[in-house]
């Protein structure tokens, strides 16, 4: 018998706020986290805006010593500090490095799409190509490996489990808590950490700046510029920051009297093989709505349970492609489809981050009661112009909210989607 799935822990280190308190108010008032980037200006980027968290460098120095801050880039910084916030709100304490105990039923998975590139762009390369290898010190390759992410935060809180770090650009975060899920189902851990996280960096967002899909056109108007479902949607506003959660089996988190946010009922993930209208950086439409089918079907849910949806939409133009396919994979007409919204429109695209960011975004919801406005679509696309009375342009108060289902379509034609219910004692 498959064991049961609980969140019991959350932290997040977003655009628009850091911290749950913080990051919930942002979320009811819609506000934006999407900045004016001078650095992009200068570079020439055709995008000069970003999401970018706030003062984080004061933030990760409250967090750790100096000793520690050598080795904590970006990328991993927002990936530790949200998962000590994470393990504290589930009751937990962070070890003392001198502490020598070892969680064995505790394991780490936390991803990232791209990861140490602004170590690797500033240190690594300049460094080398002047001949000045000694120069680097020895916490470099701790910052651009892989695994760099996971690693830290195993040894921040003494994780003995399963710790790995997973890439799969815009679907990261959201196979991160699919594969913890599935871990804690079978029994080989009884609690995971796990999520995703971004560096803040041109060196990062560059690339997409050179393939026209990032947004241009709202350099004077950074906070209009994330515009997802909108007809005059220019692209996605780069993005940065980290979140992790504490998933844990039921019956552990029940027996040390854990607070339960919601319970994790079902994931599905594939790849749509880039075939049949999918691409590199298209979805195959067949591909999105096996996958959402699965996750229902993995859930032991109907398409009718479904109460909202936070989609992947992304402010380019598979946005309305995705709620298409949504509507063909639950077979619901827009005058019974569920409420759909774009965490996007406040934070950007936050790429190996996103589906970390927004699950959270989600289990909030879910936990409090209320949906998040998507901002800066008023103008909807004409294409799902039918389905604009379900997207909600301010904050709902809603009690009765049971089940949440989170998506991330990414790059390379990959999807995945995860079922979250209201955890309710019975």
């Amino acid at each position: 018998m498959k064991k049961r799935v609980v969140i019991t822990g959350m932290g997040v280190a977003a655009p628009n706020a850091h911290g749950l308190e913080n990051f919930e108010q942002a979320l009811r008032e819609g506000r934006s986290g999407v900045r004016f980037i001078p650095r992009l200006q200068e570079l020439n980027f055709g995008c000069q805006i970003a999401g970018v968290p706030e003062n984080f460098e004061e933030i990760r120095k409250s967090y750790f010593d100096r000793e520690k801050l050598m080795s904590i880039n970006d990328n991993i910084g927002f990936a530790s500090v949200s998962a000590v916030d994470a393990w504290k709100d589930a009751g937990f304490g962070v070890l003392d490095d001198a502490d020598d105990n070892v969680d064995w039923d505790t394991g780490v998975i936390a991803g990232s799409g791209i990861g140490g590139m602004d170590t690797i762009a500033t240190l690594v390369v300049p460094q080398i190509n002047e001949g000045r290898v000694r120069r680097m010190g020895s916490r470099i390759v701790e910052q651009v490996m892989g695994s760099g992410t996971s690693a830290r935060i195993s040894g921040l809180i003494g994780a003995g489990n399963q710790v790995t770090s997973n890439s799969s650009a815009c679907s990261t975060g959201n196979e991160a808590v699919i594969d913890a899920m599935l871990r804690i189902r079978m029994g080989l851990a009884k609690r995971m950490v796990a999520g995703g996280s971004e560096g803040a960096s041109p060196y990062i967002w560059g690339g997409f700046d050179a393939m026209r899909v990032i947004c241009r056109k709202f350099n004077d108007n950074p906070a209009a510029g994330s515009r997802p479902m909108s007809a005059s949607a220019a692209g996605f506003v780069p993005g940065s920051g980290g979140a992790m959660l504490v998933l844990e089996d039921l019956e552990t988190a029940l027996a040390r009297g854990a607070r339960i946010y919601a319970e994790i009922i079902g994931g599905y993930v594939n790849c749509g093989g880039q075939r049949m209208g999918g691409s590199m950086t298209a979805p195959n439409p067949e591909s999105v709505r096996r996958c959402i089918r699965g996750s229902m079907a993995d859930a032991g849910i109907s398409a009718s349970d479904i109460d909202a949806i936070n989609g992947h939409l992304t402010a380019t133009y598979a946005d309305p492609y995705e709620v298409k396919s949504w509507a063909a994979a639950l077979e619901r007409t827009p005058e019974n489809f569920p409420y759909i919204q774009a965490t996007k429109s406040l934070i950007g695209h936050c790429l190996g981050a996103t589906g970390a960011i927004e699950c959270v975004a989600s289990i909030l919801q879910l936990y409090k009661g209320f949906l998040h406005p998507s901002i800066n679509c008023e103008d909807i696309h004409p294409e799902i112009a039918d389905y604009a009375e379900k997207i909600p342009k301010k904050c709902l108060e809603i009690p009765d909210l049971k089940i949440i289902a989170k998506a991330g379509f990414g790059f390379g034609d990959v999807n995945s989607c995860i079922i979250f219910k209201k955890w309710e004692e019975k």
